[in-house]
């Protein structure tokens, strides 16, 4: 992927998104040469084939030298290239404050927001992912008799991204493409990769069959074997497991990898479900929500233009509470027309049987039928279908903002029509490092590379090929490297070295648009319409990508050499 084609490059600037396609025009020009190359040498291949029966001007040897000689002039000529338009190319970055779109969406149509609460209103700092570890590891030492020496081990901020899936039956964490193929070195056992040999061994082809393959949710279950993490409330876990495997392996104990994941899985669920997460973070809050990506200002905005809102959350209500005030202010609830806390997501957008009950300040339950839902009280779980019977938002109309792709949006999009947004943080840092210097030169020689590499393969002579090889040796030597840009165990959230990851596959599905934060709404006005940019088909023109179709070539006439 060449940074102006990546997905999040087609907000850039005006200026320089026309920069950026002048150089994109040459880089035209340059696979022109290549494709020409490419006609030319097997041009002279044939021209030496008929002369060899008749003479020994063109011996075998002296063909392969001359092929690649001009191999690797159209090596450098590409290389060159490449160089010359770096310091433009880099100029032209990504805003990481823009939304981008899957799907085409105009604000014009959206009358009624919707927001959760946890990542997309509220965002959390690293300590409570420490916390989660911490108390989480301790359970498991105190109720579930797990070795005292696992207190030695400490959450690891950078080990793993979202995104990831777990083997339940090998104990393996690792990375899955769109594709459902294993990325080769983002296979770990406990701390430590596997080996590329053995993960092949184990994964036929490095291929992960549908039925193995997590649910719909990305849950595990008694067929399926893998589970995926997709919510950023599950690093902590991802650490926990890899912790504990690590732990018994070098100590050489026997264990069973099905019950240390159930377990692991019961004590990150006892950090929430028994509020001890939620007691920690409202007894020193300034600690735990860096910051509120000026959520205040955002639901001010919505406000102010007329527009309704709502927050559907599975936290309690005290928390949620203690946090808004934090964020917004202790008149938040008159931003939102309706409250629902303790919502039990994704069963609430599925589950027509549980009714709404309302909360009253102090927490209490209380009794009465719920024939409306009005401003300014709280109510808890209910379910989707009364929520749309009550309130009459449907459609497209609607837009709701989440951070879990299934849990928060899949439904939605998928059932009842509703537009959604996809919150995801680490968008702003990955973005940053798109922009780098390192990252654009890398991807954008990477890139030429590989069109060379495309081009060039058809010439089955010993010498071509060997310069092709080496060619392709030196592309695998880069592919780490870009990887440990972003991450050095897994890489890219969005990408295994060129395919989309299985967590793309999904955003792309379920969000009609993505951002690193609400925040990014008040970059536009209630007018503006998203439009993805489109991308070409395998078998479409590129319309000026700096790309040539397949099948596009055409043979050259004699008097088109590219070496006179």
């Amino acid at each position: 992927m060449a940074p102006w084609s990546a997905p999040l490059s087609r907000l850039l600037t005006q200026g320089k998104a026309s920069l950026l396609c002048r150089h994109v025009l040459k880089a035209s020009h340059r696979f022109d040469w290549v494709s020409r190359g490419r006609s030319e040498l097997l041009f002279r291949q044939r021209m030496c084939a008929r002369s060899h029966g008749a003479s020994s001007v063109c011996s075998s040897s002296s063909s392969s030298s001359s092929s690649a000689e001009t191999l690797w002039s159209l090596y450098n000529h590409t290389k060159k290239h490449t160089q010359d338009v770096m310091p433009s190319i880099s100029s032209a970055s990504v805003d990481p404050d823009s939304i981008f779109a899957n799907n085409e969406m105009s604000l014009r149509d959206t009358e009624v927001y919707g927001f959760d609460y946890d990542y997309t209103l509220a965002f959390y700092s690293r300590q409570l992912h420490t916390l989660i570890f911490n108390i989480a590891r301790d359970i498991l030492i105190s109720k579930q008799r797990y070795p005292e020496g696992l207190r030695d081990y400490e959450y690891i901020p950078n080990f793993a991204v979202r995104g990831l899936h777990y083997d339940v039956q090998k104990a393996l964490l690792m990375k899955i493409d769109a594709f459902h193929y294993i990325q080769l070195g983002t296979v770990y056992r406990g701390l430590d990769p596997v080996p590329d040999e053995e993960v092949i061994a184990m994964y036929d082809s490095c291929h992960v069959p549908l039925e193995i393959m997590s649910d719909f949710y990305g849950k595990s279950s008694h067929s399926h074997s893998m589970k995926q993490f997709m919510d950023i409330f599950s690093l902590p876990e991802m650490n926990l497991l890899s912790c504990v495997n690590d732990f018994f392996m070098k100590h050489n104990i026997d264990y069973e990898p099905v019950h240390l994941y159930k377990d692991v899985k019961e004590a990150i669920r006892d950090v929430h479900v028994k509020g001890i997460m939620y007691r920690a973070v409202e007894a020193d809050i300034g600690k735990y929500i860096c910051y509120g990506e000026q959520s205040h200002a955002v639901l001010k905005k919505l406000s102010e233009h007329g527009k309704k809102m709502f927050l559907i959350t599975n936290s309690p209500f005290d928390f949620v509470d203690r946090g808004m005030n934090y964020i917004v202010g202790t008149d938040w609830r008159d931003l939102f027309d309706v409250v629902i806390v303790q919502a039990e997501k994704p069963g609430f957008f599925n589950d027509k049987r549980k009714p709404f009950r309302r909360v009253t300040d102090k927490g209490a339950l209380l009794w009465d039928r719920i024939h409306k839902l009005d401003k300014g009280q709280i109510y808890k779980q209910g379910n989707l279908y009364e929520f749309l019977r009550l309130t009459g938002w449907r459609g497209s109309k609607v837009l709701y903002f989440g951070d879990h792709i299934y849990s928060d949006l899949a439904d939605l999009t998928l059932k009842h029509g509703w537009r959604t947004g996809a919150i995801i943080p680490e968008l702003r840092k990955e973005i940053k490092i798109m922009n780098t210097e390192e990252y654009v030169h890398t991807m954008s020689w990477m890139q030429a590379l590989t069109g060379l590499i495309e081009q060039m393969q058809v010439h089955r002579d010993p010498a071509s090929q060997a310069v092709v090889e080496e060619w392709l040796r030196e592309r695998e030597a880069m592919r780490p490297h870009t990887k440990q840009m972003f991450n050095p165990q897994f890489g890219s959230l969005f990408r295994t070295y060129h395919n989309p990851t299985y967590f793309s596959r999904r955003l792309s599905r379920f969000a009609d648009v993505y951002m690193a934060s609400v925040s990014c709404l008040l970059n536009y006005d209630f007018q503006h319409t998203f439009f993805p940019r489109r991308t070409p088909l395998q078998h479409e023109s590129p319309f000026g990508q700096g790309q040539t179709p397949v099948g596009s070539e055409r043979r050259p006439r004699e008097s088109e050499s590219l070496f006179k």
